[in-house]
């Protein structure tokens, strides 16, 4: 047996060597590689080798490995050593190590140019989305330390149901008959939460769940969305090229989709100036739209979407007024601190305080164990719900 150690050495005397004469990676090519650099040439030493520098070359190299393990989420480069993952417990330490910044640097561009993008000193940062729908944010050193960093963000294959979030412990026997309603009833809502709190995998069961004849056209920045849903349109935003022209905004796509004839608008993530057109289409009779924000809670809300919108040029009192009355729900998810587990910890109603503004009032808050505690937006939901609002 060959030792991690020696591998990596080996690996990169041949690569320096293979780099001398370009061509197809080959058992032969390692071999004559090794022989030129003075080392030893076995059976297991030339496999070993090569096996390890396919890895390099394919896919997401010695990352692939962990993109198809059970529950992974997220895979997390933080320079040379360890890579992390996350299972949906909180991150933890994989098998897998980096061996150096050259490696970690190297890796981080063959993953962005695959997505179309070029990763340079020049541009030290890039966000693509992978062939395998992976989203893949890049970050050389030194912007980056204690090195180049790498976070990959995986799509479920399939995504979740409602049902599926139930058994998750996502969701309460309590929680799923609300969100149903919900979505039944047609409100405008919003997913909200923290990085990686789970908003897009809420927001993708919640849309899963959306009568069958109804047609919903989905504006994303980077596809991630995956409802189960017979009529979904994906419209997905794109980045300028090397020369800066050709970008294609947020904001644009959001206009476009008003003229789609959608049944449910859906904004994959709120987070600049198309919030004030998606402010407007709830307030033309687009029922049931939805998206995602990030905010620390169903409170925050109103002054998340009010930064966001004075940043488009909409004054503050309109965008309170057209908050008021286009978005009805807030559903707010948390991530347990200590187990890591999402979870859905607010259902809360957008309503209009004494100073004209608009402010949240919680109807649902869920504890850690699932219990439900009405809360003084509670009626106000109920007529929401029922019609009556």
């Amino acid at each position: 047996m060959i030792a991690d150690a020696d591998v990596t050495a080996l690996v990169e005397d041949v690569r320096a060597q293979l780099a001398r004469a370009p061509g197809d990676l080959s058992p032969h090519r390692v071999a004559d590689a090794l022989r030129s650099a003075g080392r030893p040439v076995g059976d297991a030493t030339v496999l070993a080798v090569y096996e390890a520098l396919r890895r390099d070359v394919i896919g997401a190299g010695p990352l692939e490995s962990l993109l198809g393990l059970p529950g992974v989420t997220d895979v997390l480069v933080n320079g040379p050593g360890p890579v992390r993952i996350d299972r949906g417990d909180g991150v933890e330490e994989s098998d897998v190590v980096l061996p150096s910044e050259e490696s970690c640097r190297r890796l981080a561009q063959r993953l962005v140019a695959s997505g179309g993008r070029r990763l340079d000193d020049a541009a030290p940062w890039a966000d693509v989305r992978l062939p395998d729908g992976t989203r893949c944010h890049a970050l050389l050193a030194p912007l980056a330390q204690p090195g180049t960093a790498i976070s990959l963000r995986i799509p479920r294959r399939g995504g979740f149901t409602l049902t599926g979030l139930r058994d998750a412990g996502a969701l309460t026997d309590a929680g799923l008959e609300l969100v149903r309603r919900v979505v039944d009833a047609r409100l405008a809502f919003l997913v909200t939460g923290g990085t990686g709190g789970g908003k897009t995998t809420l927001l993708s069961a919640l849309l899963g769940a959306v009568d069958p004849g109804e047609r919903i056209v989905v504006v994303e920045d980077a596809a991630e969305l995956r409802p189960a849903h017979p009529q979904v349109v994906g419209l997905e935003a794109r980045p300028a090229n090397l020369e800066g022209a050709g970008a294609v905004v947020l904001r644009d796509l959001v206009r476009q989709a008003l003229r789609m004839r959608p049944d449910r608008l859906v904004v994959g993530e709120v987070r600049d100036a198309a919030v004030v057109d998606l402010l407007a289409a709830m307030n033309t009779g687009h029922e049931g739209g939805c998206g995602t924000l990030h905010a620390n809670s169903a409170a925050d809300v109103p002054a998340r979407i009010e930064a966001l919108a004075l940043g488009a040029g909409l004054a503050r009192d309109a965008a309170h007024s057209q908050l008021v009355a286009g978005l009805d729900v807030v559903l707010h998810v948390l991530r347990d601190r200590r187990t890591g587990r999402r979870r859905l910890g607010e259902v809360a109603v957008v309503v209009r305080g004494p100073d004209g503004l608009a402010r949240t009032e919680v109807a649902v808050a869920f504890d850690a164990s699932g219990t439900p505690t009405e809360g003084p937006g509670s009626p106000r939901l109920l007529d929401l719900l029922e019609g009556r609002a």
